[in-house]
């Protein structure tokens, strides 16, 4: 036998690199394989779908699975945890809690309004100058006792509203300078 018969290109003393990506008809195998997958997922419930109207309900069997009813509560904690909803739903929590995060007499004089969730700001309404000026002073007491029970970095700052609302809005009603619907112009 002559050597050009058994010779292997010297492949074995290549050295061999990652595999090729897949192209051409490689390339369209795997496609079929994925088509046939999701047709296959299709039609196992469209076989369902035929069940229950023939009168073969969907039921579970003795032990729990995911088509079992589900209680109230745990429902709703899903749906939380699904999209996403934890800290606006612990925030609520903690404007239905206000007098018992920060204390009685604090909280009869203001009031918690909104939570900021993009900038993590408590905003808080109070009844009286006096009252701000004593929430503004106990305010980083405020945001480390909020932090604590939410979590930390929740709440990073409080942003405490007094006594007369928001800014005046002029429109096309108003008359520049007029305090609002009492005004008598004059």
């Amino acid at each position: 036998m002559s050597d050009s018969t058994f010779n292997d290109g010297g492949a074995a003393d290549k050295p061999q690199g990652p595999p090729p990506e897949p192209s051409g008809v490689d390339l369209a195998r795997v496609a079929l394989r994925a088509a046939k997958e999701a047709a296959r997922a299709r039609g196992a419930a469209a076989q369902q779908k035929k069940q229950v109207r023939r009168g073969g309900s969907l039921r579970s069997g003795a032990r729990a699975d995911g088509r079992d009813p589900m209680g109230l509560g745990p429902a709703i904690n899903r749906l939380i945890t699904e999209r996403g909803w934890e800290t606006p739903a612990a925030v609520g929590g903690v404007m239905g809690r206000w007098p018992q995060i920060v204390g009685e007499e604090l909280a009869r004089h203001c009031v918690p309004q909104k939570y900021d969730e993009d900038e993590r700001v408590l905003v808080v309404q109070c009844d009286s100058t006096a009252w701000a000026t004593q929430v503004r002073m106990l305010a980083v007491q405020l945001v480390k006792r909020l932090n604590e029970d939410l979590g930390h970095g929740t709440v990073r700052r409080i942003d405490i509203r007094n006594p007369g609302g928001g800014p005046r809005r002029y429109g096309p009603l108003r008359a520049p300078g007029s305090t609002g619907r009492d005004d008598t112009f004059g």
